[in-house]
């Protein structure tokens, strides 16, 4: 049972929250929020014998502020999730923050029969697509037996 407190005085959420913490900072367990604490954005990797397709799940950014990079490769995802309550006045308190801020870099390296002038990349509804076709050549085909 997860306990939270709105109230900032009380020890057992305190408590709780240096435990789960702790754990996180310590387990190499998947979890909900991915392999690992701080591991932003969540992916999804999958393939098929003409692509490899990548999701991205990057709520609440606009377009410009990603930056996609593929070289040898290696596929780089960055960029940065503003603050949305820095602005917030010296009378307020924050008493839950999970939505991750700040700049981010998420970088897989993939196979070596990937083509790196057919990439497709489209963000929609906080999710970006990243599609690369594999190279024709290099793609398995079927050979006759006369």
């Amino acid at each position: 049972m997860i306990y939270r407190s709105m109230f900032p005085g009380d020890p057992f959420a305190e408590l709780d929250r240096l435990q789960r913490d702790f754990q996180q900072a310590f387990s190499t367990e998947p979890s909900i929020r991915g392999m690992m604490r701080g591991s932003f954005p969540a992916m999804n990797i999958g393939s098929t014998p003409e692509s490899v397709e990548i999701y991205a799940f990057l709520p609440g950014l606009e377009p410009a502020a990603i930056d996609v990079n593929l070289e040898r490769n290696v596929l780089t995802i960055a960029g940065e999730r503003p603050d949305q309550l820095a602005n917030r006045g010296e009378q307020s308190t924050l008493h839950i923050n999970e939505r991750f801020s700040g700049r981010f870099r998420k970088v897989v390296s993939l196979s070596d029969d990937l083509d790196p002038d057919a990439v497709d990349a489209r963000y929609q509804d906080g999710v970006l697509h990243i599609s690369i076709k594999r190279q024709q050549q290099l793609q398995p085909r079927r050979i006759n037996v006369q």
